[in-house]
């Protein structure tokens, strides 16, 4: 790696440039981001017996952008320091700092030139998705070079190659793809158009990484073992059709023989046994199709989709979301209250088949109304996974009030999910209410509660949250969560939070004191189980 002194000088060497050139049409804009935590032990909720709470005490996350147009040409910088870090791994530290990203991009008549750390994604993101979720620190950025040539002003076709992101370095395999974009559209009067494309991936092992599959074959029982091979190739055809109000998405995409470990599959011992878990070797496919309407008072979205072994990785035997090529849609309402968001489902790679509805309708000016139902199931539509029905009603008075409420009803296979063998499937029932109450122009309170009811898993709760705004600088939160009635041997607990927020400008800042209960959290579509947290959580944003 390049040591930290020439990152300094890169950016002195930028800066001074960008005074020395500012008559000349060179623009610079960046942001800056940085979380901090100070870490409070609590034993009676569980936030104990991890680095930050037991010695370290603080712990932080900071990214620094910088970006310059000139002549035709944008770069881009960005700087990550990570110290004693919960996000990579929420039970353990992680300090680094270095050059998080680089990039330099280029127009030449109708070629768009881009090299260095770079975002895209071909369709939907199933065969292919780069990336970047803070929240997680997630960062699958692809480091390599793209090109994009424009046929027309609708089609144009692109080609990528380069090795996926890991931290500060990069995972042992060679990405490489090609995409086809398009659209369609008989005259300007034209009642429907279509929007095609079509994508191709291949990635290429290390030699590392084929011999280390070889020796773990070699360690199978012979009815187990398979054949290691560099290549993978993924395949993609998607389309749009539009016409007048409707809009029709379908995707379809196909993974060529892979290696990749499934949790689930049975691999025999000697003298007979069995355990579960082994790699294997196959090939893997996603549909996808989603159909909306849009019109008359009334929006309607329907999803559906079937995956069969698509855990699609820069490395095999990554877990989790590390190193993810893909990106496969997920399929369950993306809900915003603590109580409604607690058991999200997170998206199954290798078996999964799901369908989601969501209609919205607009009574009148004052009222609207909106149901969401979502079903997952294993990929033949047998086993149920999850269920979801969410109902809400939403009244507004202009200028004055909003009141929103609502009913969820949720089945959340925790053995799945959680990791909790032999645990029964939970069943919630939650009601939930939201008011928000303008004073006056500058002064606003919104207050929201909810109950769920659950007989398993962490048992029933009810939270309630104050927001006090005062336009344009100042927010003031206060909620508690707690543990109306706790499973069997366990206490009831509150956990509450209390945090201010100052805006000033294009910057951010935020103070909270937080306990927060185990449980998943979800961002992007991207879900982890975390543990329970208490401390200090300060943030800073700001955009130059």
């Amino acid at each position: 790696m390049i040591n930290q002194k020439y990152y300094i000088l890169i950016l002195i060497v930028i800066f001074k440039s960008s005074l020395s050139y500012a008559q000349e049409g060179l623009s610079v804009w960046g942001g800056f981001q940085t979380n901090a935590n100070l870490f409070l032990k609590d034993s009676a909720i569980g936030a104990i017996n991890i680095p930050q709470y037991d010695k370290q005490i603080f712990g932080s996350e900071t990214w620094i952008n910088l970006n310059i147009s000139y002549s035709g040409f944008l770069v881009g910088l960005r700087y990550d320091l990570f110290n004693n870090s919960n996000l990579l791994n929420p039970n353990s530290s992680y300090t680094a700092n270095g050059l998080g990203r680089w990039f330099i991009s280029k127009s030449v008549d109708k070629l768009d030139i881009s090299a260095g750390y770079l975002y895209d994604q071909i369709g939907s993101g199933i065969i292919y998705r780069s990336f970047e979720e803070r929240a997680q620190l997630l960062d699958n950025a692809l480091l390599g070079f793209s090109l994009k040539y424009n046929m027309t002003d609708n089609w144009n076709v692109k080609g990528f190659a380069g090795k996926q992101k890991n931290l500060f370095s990069s995972y042992n395999s060679f990405i490489k793809g090609i995409n086809l974009n398009g659209f369609y559209k008989k005259s300007d009067s034209a009642s429907w158009s279509i929007a095609p494309g079509i994508g191709f991936v291949n990635r290429t092992y290390g030699d590392a990484i084929v011999e280390e599959l070889a020796r773990t074959s070699g360690s199978y029982l012979p009815i187990d073992q398979f054949s290691p091979s560099y290549n993978t190739n993924a395949a993609t055809f998607y389309n749009t059709l539009y016409y007048k109000n409707f809009s029709w998405y379908l995707e379809t995409s196909i993974k060529l023989d892979d290696i990749y470990y499934d949790p689930n599959a049975v691999r025999q011992l000697p003298k007979g046994q069995t355990n579960l878990g082994k790699f294997v070797k196959g090939p893997g496919h996603v549909y996808y199709s989603s159909f909306g309407y849009s019109g008359n008072k009334i929006g309607i979205t329907a999803e559906a989709k079937r995956t069969d072994g698509f855990d699609f990785r820069a490395e095999p035997g990554l877990a989790l979301n590390r190193g993810l090529v893909a990106f496969i849609p997920p399929m369950a309402r993306v809900n915003t209250y603590r109580l409604t968001a607690y058991y999200t489902p997170a998206t199954q790679f290798l078996s999964e088949g799901a369908f989601q509805l969501d209609v919205k309708y607009n009574i009148n000016e004052n009222w609207n109304f909106g149901i969401n139902y979502s079903d997952i199931r294993d990929k033949d539509f047998n086993k149920q996974f999850y269920r979801e029905l969410h109902t809400e009603i939403t009244y507004k008075q202009p200028d004055h009030y909003q009141i929103s409420f609502g009913v969820q009803r949720q089945e959340f296979n925790q053995e799945l999910y959680f990791g909790k063998g032999g645990q029964p499937v939970v069943k919630t029932f939650t009601p939930f209410v939201e008011v928000l109450y303008d004073f006056n122009e500058t002064n606003s309170l919104r207050v929201e509660t909810q109950y769920m009811h659950n007989k398993q898993d962490i048992g029933s709760w009810i939270y309630v949250l104050a927001e006090y705004g005062i336009s344009p600088h100042w927010l003031f939160e206060l909620s508690d969560m707690y543990n109306t009635v706790p499973l069997k041997g366990k206490k009831s607990i509150n956990y509450p939070t209390a945090g201010l927020v100052y805006t000033k400008g294009n910057s951010r800042f935020g103070l909270r004191f937080v306990k927060q209960v185990q449980g998943i959290v979800c961002s992007g579509g991207i879900c982890r189980l975390e543990p329970a947290f208490s401390g200090f959580r300060a943030s800073i944003t700001t955009n130059f």
